[in-house]
């Protein structure tokens, strides 16, 4: 698949390559993302998803291949590169012994947020996820919903231009989960941001995607819009797609990858 860059383009992934060992994770990708759209990302267990996102927002260095994110390079520049992006791990990342607030503030100061704006922007935000009245409660009272809102306002702190999400809403409730979407995309319109998600749940991906990379022992198989996707299998539904497009054979993940990388991302919030 090629990469056609253009100015509209704030993701540019061409020919990408991760291995372990002897394990290929991502073997020879390619895309692009537009600025301001929303880009989900899916794939079987062990597809290469969270190897991708790893590489992308500077976890993992590429065995080959390049990245430019925001017009830099996560290899040559992370520190430039992290500036522009907030991510949502998968694995819960904020400090359960301190209050909503504290956690706000904590990464405030690591993305070195001008303390005149400081303020005014967390008060913004988690008025924005309905947590403003819950600001000075410890973090650990919260419910999974909850925490996961919270998440989303800490990764938008810094005004990224890109918001990556590793199954931001796993485990949640359909309620829950339609309600942290609401909040995506209300603030993908007010700042046009750029919102790439992996995500488990066909009615997402389907609901909010303007495009869809579906990817499966680490390449990318298809990609396209949700109608493209079942124009092309000549399916009635996105999960109908998915089936024939990576079959219906249940995969464990690869041990050579995810175990490192859940380490890896520990260790890189630790730094932050």
């Amino acid at each position: 698949m090629g990469i056609n860059q253009d100015s509209s383009d704030i993701i540019v992934v061409s020919a990408l390559v991760k291995k372990f060992k002897a394990f290929t994770a991502v073997d020879n990708i390619s895309f692009e993302v537009k600025r301001g759209e929303i880009f989900a990302f899916l794939g079987p267990n062990g597809a290469g998803k969270t190897t991708t996102i790893s590489m992308l927002t500077t976890l993992l260095q590429p065995t080959s291949g390049n990245i430019t994110l925001n017009g830099s390079n996560p290899v040559q520049d992370k520190d430039g590169v992290r500036k522009s992006f907030g991510i949502v791990f998968q694995d819960p990342s904020l400090d359960d012994d301190m209050t909503a607030l504290e956690n706000m503030q904590y990464h405030a100061i690591l993305y070195k947020v001008p303390k005149d704006i400081r303020d005014k922007r967390i008060e913004e935000l988690l008025r924005f996820v309905e947590l403003w009245d819950r600001k000075k409660d410890m973090v650990k009272t919260f419910s999974g919903g909850m925490k996961r809102r919270l998440e989303v306002a800490r990764g938008l702190l810094h005004h990224p231009r890109i918001l990556f999400l590793d199954e931001p809403t796993l485990g949640l409730d359909p309620q829950t989960r339609n309600h942290i979407w609401n909040y995506i995309k209300d603030i993908n319109k007010k700042e046009n941001m750029t919102v790439f998600f992996t995500t488990h749940y066909m009615d997402e991906a389907e609901r909010v995607a303007d495009r869809i990379a579906i990817i499966d022992h680490g390449k990318i198989i298809s990609i396209g819009t949700p109608g493209d996707l079942k124009n092309q299998t000549k399916t009635n539904s996105l999960e109908e797609a998915f089936l024939a497009i990576t079959g219906n054979v249940i995969r464990e993940e690869e041990a050579s990858g995810v175990d490192q990388l859940r380490a890896m991302g520990r260790m890189w919030r630790r730094k932050r």
